[in-house]
């Protein structure tokens, strides 16, 4: 395994744990927030009585948008590193080397976006 590879795996799962955390904000705060405005808010008591921990990750929300902002930072970074990284000259492990980079980057501006949608649901509607 090339050092290349190694970077791109990293940027790869850097972008994976920052859509993971942002998932995690969208949990605490999107999830509540849009099951109450579509008038579920009888299933949201339901969901909130099988799954208790909805209301401490809703508790403590700053905590839980600083982690994923932590992450997010991370991934962004590790990214930024790999985005020159040479890839490998046999031309299949080359295309395979450029298709995990574009997909990282996807998944790297879904979680932003996922993060910043939690954000406006958690602060802006408070």
């Amino acid at each position: 395994m090339g050092a290349e590879e190694v970077t791109d795996r990293q940027g790869l799962w850097g972008a994976f744990g920052a859509l993971l955390a942002s998932a995690g904000t969208l949990v605490c705060c999107v999830l509540p927030a849009v099951m109450v405005s579509i008038g579920a808010g009888a299933a949201l008591a339901g969901l909130v009585s099988a799954v208790p921990q909805l209301i401490w990750l809703s508790e403590r929300k700053l905590l839980v948008f600083g982690v994923a902002a932590a992450v997010l930072a991370l991934s962004g970074w590790l990214l930024w590193r790999a985005r020159y990284a040479p890839c490998p000259t046999d031309p299949a492990l080359a295309a395979s080397c450029m298709r995990l980079r574009r997909w990282s980057q996807r998944l790297y501006i879904v979680a932003v976006v996922l993060t910043a949608a939690g954000a406006v649901f958690a602060f802006g509607f408070a």
